[in-house]
Order: structure tokens, then C-alpha cells, then sequence
């Protein structure tokens, strides 16, 4: 299942288009501000598809029929670009547990590169709902590579994977190797750079959020 955010006209999009915004994406605290309003309003269109039990309210003057949510996600996400996205997500899931993931690219020779899965910090997973939060789906390697980690340790129920913006070639891969994962976006960019960052895209997430690393 895939769920493209602005294939709708949505007040989401301005927010993403001040995101893209090579002038406005420099004040830091607008961009990160950015990410977890999309954040919240994927988390939104996410628990959408919850199961939901029949439950009643007491209010001053009666009593209120009502379906609530009868599961509660762990929220995961990839140090360290997609934290205010993840922000975004712990606002309305505001009992979740998180997960946090430090994975960072290793780059061959050739200009090739594996996934480096240096360190995974998270509650037990076993037949919950996750989903793993991270700004850029650009290849899909390190989501997939950190979600497969996850899974053979743990029988996840079901699995979500949440981006703001993602490459055509990296919803592929992750369809190809996560076939059961439903995958919710902002929005879909069709090209990629030789070094795998997303046309036109917005840049680097990370060094946008919180300055430019070294």
C-alpha cells in the first residue's frame, strides 16, 4: 500500500513547499517546525487505518458514544534528520514508546554503498504496530536494511515506514524487500543524483535541521 500525501490539495503542501524552499529552509527552526507538522498529519491519516473499539465518555450532561484506538505503535526513527518528524508523530501518539536507530552510509571505491547499523535502541516489538519515521526515502537501503534488523528479532504485526519526501527507485526497493510494509508519503520525486540524494528533493534533511556536519 502506498499513501501519497499532496496527490490531494492539502494545507500539508505549503508546509512542504517552504521545506523545499531553498530560502525559506534556512531558518533551522521553520524547517524542523515544518517536519513535525507533516509529522503530525501523516500520523493523522495513519491511525486511520487502527482498530477501533466502541467506547462511551461521561460529559457534565450525558454520556458521549464514541470509537477509540485499541492499539497504541512504537514509533521508530534513524538518527539523526528524521527527529523532528518523529517529533511529529509522538504529538498525537503521545503514548507511544520510540525506538531509535543510528545507521549512517559506508561508501565503497567504486562510489557504491552498504548500510551501517552501528547502534538500535527499542522496546520489544513483538506483535505491535511500527512505524519507522525518517524524512528521506531516498534508496530505501537503510530503511529496509534497519527494518529487516528489527524484524528478525522481533515478530512485528504491522509495519509502517513514514517519509516526507521519497524517489520512485526507493519506494521500489522497498516494496521489492518490505512487501507487507504499508509505506505513507508526503511526496514521490521521480530522479536521483549519482550520490542517491533525491531531484529536486530538498537537500540534506539533517544538515538543514541542525547544521551542517563535519
Amino acid at each position: 500500500m502506498l499513501f501519497v500525501l499532496n496527490k490531494t490539495n492539502t494545507i500539508a503542501n505549503s508546509f512542504l513547499a517552504q521545506m523545499r524552499d531553498s530560502a525559506v529552509q534556512q531558518d533551522k527552526t521553520r524547517f524542523r517546525r515544518n517536519q513535525e507538522k507533516l509529522g503530525e498529519i501523516l500520523a493523522y491519516e495513519i491511525s486511520k487505518s487502527f482498530k477501533y473499539a466502541d467506547a462511551e465518555v461521561q460529559t457534565p450532561l450525558g454520556i458521549c458514544a464514541l470509537k477509540l484506538p485499541i492499539e497504541t505503535p512504537v514509533l521508530g526513527t534513524i538518527l539523526r534528520a528524521g527527529l523532528p518528524f518523529h517529533q511529529g508523530f509522538l504529538n498525537y501518539f503521545e503514548d507511544a514508546e520510540s525506538a531509535f536507530i543510528t545507521a549512517c552510509r559506508k561508501t565503497k571505491r567504486s562510489g557504491a554503498f552498504t548500510i551501517r547499523i552501528d547502534h538500535i535502541s527499542t522496546p520489544n516489538l513483538d506483535g505491535k504496530t511500527f512505524i519507522l519515521c525518517d524524512t528521506m526515502l531516498a534508496t530505501g537501503q537503510s530503511i529496509v536494511d534497519v527494518c529487516k534488523e528489527l524484524m528478525a528479532t522481533y515478530k512485528i504485526d504491522n509495519l509502517h515506514i513514514a517519509s516526507v519526501i521519497a524517489s520512485t527507485e526507493g519506494i521500489t526497493h522497498v516494496r521489492a524487500n518490505l512487501p507487507k510494509a504499508k509505506i505513507w508519503v508526503c511526496a514521490v520525486d521521480e530522479e536521483m543524483t549519482s550520490k542517491s540524494y533525491i531531484v529536486p528533493g530538498l537537500g540534506d534533511a539533517g544538515d538543514l535541521a541542525f547544521g551542517e556536519k563535519v
